[in-house]
């Protein structure tokens, strides 16, 4: 966290992001100004419907809202935005002429955190405005640990079954394509057996960052599923794509060349299974899952060591 030049405090190396959302243009300049010179990254909206998709595909760290608007209202527009489990952690603040207890107290129960009457004074909105993000980035901590596993620092199966199900639904919106690729560690109990847990705990953790690091885009996730098993999600990526990656991810782990005499090429080795969905022809991500699952049971059948998929 570090201070901005009017004190506003940024979660992280980026700087907070703030989406001002009202249909008046007079309105937005007023914000704009209150924010201009603070180091935070400025998202604007006019309408309830392009805040809502300004929340989904840009994340802002908090939300300046107006409660009057024509079409969707604002207090529509953070019941939407607390319903959804991608944006349900962004901070709504209402910025509205309606300084009624009654119109407070509905926009707390759509789960606003604050409420601000116009016309504002702008040093209390800066300073009510960096509350709420050190709040927020404080809570962005604690779920992040809460979603890390904590031997190989990679996440946890909790936030992998969480991120496959937003994918999903992702890739139903845009129409696209979804990868899905399991690898288990061959032979790891013999591993285990023969050197002793805490070398097995190195292992996992060895694996764990090379497949990490073989991830270069940032939507890409790898988490540990479970024991020695890891699974990665490849959004917007084909069928050859994810095959290719595979290869690369096996390829990677092979050339550690952590020694395992239990195991016919003498090194630890992965076993993957690889599978690829455009979601709005499958019934659901679980589907995906079990298809990708019997391909890693495949390369195990198969002698192990290998990358699997249904189309090679």
């Amino acid at each position: 966290m570090k201070p901005t030049p009017d004190g506003i405090l940024m979660p992280g190396a980026e700087p907070p992001r703030l989406l001002l959302v009202d249909d008046q243009p007079a309105n937005i300049h007023a914000l704009h100004q209150v924010f201009v010179d603070s180091g935070c990254r400025l998202l604007m909206a006019t309408q309830g419907e392009q805040a809502l998709v300004l929340c989904r595909e840009r994340q802002p760290d908090l939300v300046l809202l107006d409660m009057c608007m024509p079409g969707l209202g604002g207090i529509e527009v953070c019941a939407r935005l607390k319903a959804e489990p991608a944006t349900r952690d962004i901070p709504v603040i209402f910025i509205t002429a309606l300084q009624d207890e009654a119109n407070e107290t509905r926009a707390l129960d759509a789960g606003a955190v604050d409420f601000i009457v116009k016309p504002f004074n702008p040093r209390v909105v800066r300073a009510r405005v960096r509350t709420h993000l050190t709040l927020k980035a404080q809570a962005d901590q604690l779920r992040r640990l809460a979603l890390v596993d904590g031997l190989t620092g990679v996440y946890n199966r909790r936030h992998f079954d969480e991120q496959l199900v937003l994918e999903w639904r992702r890739a139903q919106r845009e129409g696209s394509t979804l990868s899905l690729l399991i690898a288990d560690i061959d032979h790891f109990k013999a591993f285990n057996d023969r050197f002793g847990h805490q070398a097995g705990d190195d292992c996992l953790r060895r694996v764990a960052q090379q497949l990490q690091a073989g991830l270069r885009r940032p939507g890409d996730l790898v988490a540990r599923w479970g024991g020695e098993e890891f699974a990665c999600i490849l959004p917007r990526t084909e069928a050859a794509g994810a095959r290719h990656l595979a290869h690369q991810l096996g390829a990677g782990v092979r050339a550690l060349a952590l020694a395992h005499p239990d195991s016919p090429p003498g090194v630890v080795t992965l076993s993957l299974g690889v599978a690829t969905a455009r979601p709005q022809l499958m019934d659901d991500a679980a589907a995906l899952f079990a298809r990708a699952d019997a391909q890693l049971y495949r390369a195990k059948s198969e002698g192990r060591a290998r990358a699997c998929s249904e189309e090679a």
